[in-house]
């Protein structure tokens, strides 16, 4: 039951409530008018016949960020846990210490409009997938009842499109010949052949060992990660999240390559497949193996793109050729097939266009 009284200017609720035999009721205060108070109070009323305890204490956005920060986001690698944390410093910078429980839509709407003013849309939309993320977990908690960050519209430069960030199909047959030409040259080209042909992340591939390559079945394992950057762990690590752990099935081609590669090679210290022993971090650098990708791409003739586009190359061409993309997600290691379809909805929008009229023609060829 819920009492409203009168205060100055604004109406305040009591809900009455028993725990262990002692009365312990619930107030709040600060509504405009009573009606208001009385809806509050009512979705109190709803919360305690469910068995939830609402929180009615306002904790700052930031403060619940980077606590749900330290308790859910302890296993992810270090140069993933440093983008929510540059995520938790432009929480702290515009929220200040507002509490999360009086943010709403259309001021989150107006955050993100404000930040995609000096940010890429890609950028705008990372951060929101990080907020939307601890939202979510708050409302399971009862700390918030409505998700602020849903339908959220992304604002900001829109940055390279996204058909120049991986080859077409023409282009990447084109690039993947040139490759199998070059392996005699050095290990940079066996590293490009493997990224365009797997998809792994770059950390993925020069974390590589011997041991993780299965000639019998044509996989390979993906259990860890090398850091190559100052951000990144040290040597041997996680990989980017758990979905991230798994085993790719590899074509019989690729896989005769580096088994030729390895009866020819003798091992190192670390067991690594792209160990570079004059590297500050003991593998084929990143810039290393972009240049002379882009050596070959513009011997081509094609578009540049990086030793990470290769990864986006990889999908593209799958999902072109009619790979399902809940398959594609996982070959790719992403947490969630979200994360697929909102990467490649370029090719995706393709392919229901192409779809729709092999649809049509299903049903008019069941009448020849």
């Amino acid at each position: 039951m819920a009492s409203f009284q009168r205060r100055g200017k604004t109406w305040q609720y009591t809900v009455s409530r028993t725990v262990n035999g002692k009365q312990k009721p619930l107030r709040k205060g600060g509504f405009r008018t009573k009606k208001e108070a009385q809806v509050a109070a009512a979705e109190v009323e709803a919360d305690l016949r469910k068995g939830v305890v609402p929180q009615l204490t306002a904790i700052p956005f930031s403060d619940y960020f980077e606590s749900w920060l330290n308790t859910f986001k302890t296993d992810i690698a270090n140069n993933t846990l440093e983008r929510y944390f540059n995520s938790l410093q432009v929480i702290k910078e515009h929220f200040g210490d507002l509490p999360i429980q009086e943010i709403n839509k259309r001021s989150y709407q107006a955050f993100l409009n404000e930040y995609g003013q000096t940010h890429a849309k890609a950028s705008s939309r990372k951060l929101n997938t990080h907020i939307r993320a601890c939202v979510r977990d708050a409302i399971d908690e009862g700390m918030i009842r409505v998700d602020f960050t849903r339908d959220a519209v992304f604002t900001g430069d829109a940055g390279k499109k996204s058909s120049e960030k991986h080859l077409g199909y023409e282009d990447s047959k084109r690039l993947l010949q040139l490759i199998h030409k070059r392996l005699d040259i050095s290990m940079t080209y066996y590293l490009l052949l493997l990224a365009i042909t797997s998809g792994m992340r770059f950390g993925e591939l020069v974390g590589l060992t011997r041991k993780d390559f299965n000639f019998f079945n044509n996989t390979i394992n993906i259990d860890k990660s090398w850091g190559y950057t100052k951000s990144m762990h040290e040597g041997f690590g996680p990989t980017k999240n758990e979905d991230s752990v798994r085993l790719v099935k590899m074509d019989a081609e690729t896989m005769n390559v580096f088994k030729q590669l390895f009866k020819s090679t003798p091992d190192n210290i670390y067991q690594l497949i792209f160990y570079s022993p004059s590297s500050k971090y003991n593998v084929i650098s990143n810039s290393a193996a972009n240049k002379v990708l882009i050596g070959m791409l513009d011997q081509l003739g094609t578009n540049r793109i990086t030793v990470h586009g290769l990864r986006h190359t990889h999908a593209s061409v799958l999902l072109y050729q009619g790979v399902s993309v809940y398959y594609v997600s996982k070959r790719l290691g992403h947490s969630d097939i979200d994360t697929t379809l909102n990467t490649y909805s370029h090719v995706i929008k393709e392919m229901e266009q192409r779809d729709e009229q092999k649809s049509a023609d299903v049903f008019q060829k069941m009448l020849v």
